[in-house]
């Protein structure tokens, strides 16, 4: 790999192999740095090069970086489950601290700029004002959010140490193609993937949780226009939707008539999420752009071909 090249920890990600193919089709030399532990090797675009490395590894994860030399590195590996923090806290922490001050290292050897990818509803908590702007002190209530904080801390500390231009993104709900329906986080996908089966599934919070959901593709564009600029912005729509309504949306394209199960948030999630995006259009010149009815029509198609199929991955530019 050239000493331009890109790294990408969680390439093989939902978010992640999304920016990896936008990263590919503007010219990049893109190395992947994925433990597959969630991460799909199907999704990696095949014109990158994927590691096999666990961040929480630092020689392994040393011996890759020096490998690629990059001048840029996009941080999206990370524990991402709220429940599962709250069950096993240390694993938590040590992926989301441990494993960003281990990048953070490798990245000042080669001088790379850092984009760190964070958190928002988590890091924010419950009892921020709505929709949050970046100057909200956080005031995380689960192992996931304080990890992310704590993540942050080291991603701003070390730029400030180091004068490199690291920037830090702290993203809504994503949705989009390739999301997995299985586990907490994908609420978009997990409804499609109940609909798709004709089964009622729960919605949490009794329906009336709201999130500020983004598009993957939108967040793709923000990740790269943070590159190089040592800021900490929103990337979200400052507009919280409830996921009843999601849920009608998704019944809506699906053309079915199923009545959800509702039940209380579970250990650790939030009821109400949704961030001020003033900052990024400011400083990045980045605005969502993607409908969210156009967008959850469009997912839906895309994530239930995805189901059917036995070769669900395509590298082709989602629509919407």
């Amino acid at each position: 790999m050239s000493a331009s090249s890109t790294v990408v920890t969680g390439g093989a990600g939902f978010i992640g192999s999304h920016l990896v193919d936008d990263l590919i089709e503007s010219g990049d030399s893109v190395m992947v740095v994925d433990d597959l532990s969630s991460g799909d090797r199907g999704r990696v675009n095949p014109r990158a090069t994927l590691e096999v490395v666990d961040i929480t590894d630092r020689r392994r994860l040393d011996g890759a970086i020096d490998a690629a030399q990059p001048s840029v590195i996009f941080h999206l590996a990370a524990q991402s489950s709220v429940t599962r923090s709250v069950a096993d806290p240390q694993r938590d922490c040590e992926v989301n601290v441990q494993g960003t001050l281990n990048l953070l290292e490798a990245a000042t050897r080669h001088r790379a700029a850092v984009v760190f990818t964070s958190t928002g509803g988590a890091l924010y908590g419950s009892r921020a004002t709505l929709p949050t702007p970046e100057h909200a002190i956080p005031a995380p209530i689960s192992p996931y959010g304080a990890s992310k904080w704590a993540g942050e801390a080291y991603v701003a500390t070390w730029r400030e140490a180091t004068d490199l231009p690291h920037a830090i993104c702290r993203l809504g709900n994503v949705y989009g193609p390739r999301q997995s329906p299985h586990g907490e986080a994908g609420v978009v996908a997990i409804l499609s993937n109940h609909l798709w089966q004709g089964e009622a599934p729960t919605l949490y919070g009794f329906g009336r949780a709201t999130r500020d959901y983004i598009h993957v593709r939108d967040v793709s564009e923000a990740l790269r226009a943070a590159a190089g600029t040592a800021t900490t912005v929103n990337v979200a729509t400052g507009v919280a939707t409830d996921v009843r309504s999601i849920f009608d949306a998704l019944q809506d394209a699906a053309g079915t008539a199923l009545t959800p199960v509702l039940e209380p948030l579970r250990a650790g999630e939030l009821e109400h999420s949704c961030m001020d995006p003033a900052r990024a259009l400011k400083e990045l010149g980045w605005r969502a752009a993607v409908d969210l009815d156009e967008g959850l029509r469009t997912t839906f198609r895309a994530l239930t071909a995805e189901f059917t199929s036995e070769d669900p991955v395509t590298h082709a530019r989602p629509v919407g």
